[in-house]
């Protein structure tokens, strides 16, 4: 699996308010990423709150609402957490929202200078993204590993910010 020799990432994220969005699509895959980030974001000592979407294509509108600022109509949060799951079909219609949610939470991410971690399984099939979604069994957490990834960065970028000249 992809996880091998993935760094640990954790933080303590005492103080960070953390939006965790996730696709409403393939609900046996999505519960247990949805309690991974939940319980991850939580055991750094962030608060979350959890918004759900139709589906994978709407993440990055969702994200970028969570993190604008609360004086310009957003959400405040100090990061998004973004889940979702795309499994290949017959057309090219996976192409196109892989690459449009890819593209749209990287845009995010860079305008509102907050992180967004990336949960969104692109996979070839559903026994793929089983053995990512965190369930009893499961080889991989990408809930987990998205909600370490966004935390660590939201530490990382206020350490850097701190030591400015």
């Amino acid at each position: 699996m992809s996880g091998a020799g993935a760094p640990n990432l954790t933080v303590d994220a005492s103080g960070l308010r953390v939006a965790i969005i996730a696709g409403s699509w393939h609900d046996e895959i999505m519960s247990p990423m949805i309690a991974d980030a939940q319980t991850t974001t939580a055991a750094a000592g962030a608060e979350h709150a959890l918004f759900r979407v139709a589906g994978a294509f709407e993440l990055p509108l969702a994200a970028q609402t969570a993190l604008a600022p609360v004086e310009q109509g957003g959400g405040g949060f100090d990061a998004a957490v973004c889940l979702g799951v795309i499994v290949r079909g017959g057309t090219p219609h996976f192409d196109y929202v892989c690459n449009a949610v890819t593209d749209g939470l990287t845009r995010v991410q860079l305008d509102a200078g907050r992180p967004v971690g990336f949960g969104v399984l692109t996979t070839d099939d559903e026994q793929q993204a089983l053995d990512r979604s965190g369930r009893p069994g499961a080889p991989e957490s990408k809930g987990r590993e998205a909600a370490e990834a966004a935390l660590h960065l939201a530490i990382t970028t206020r350490t850097i910010a701190a030591t400015a000249l």
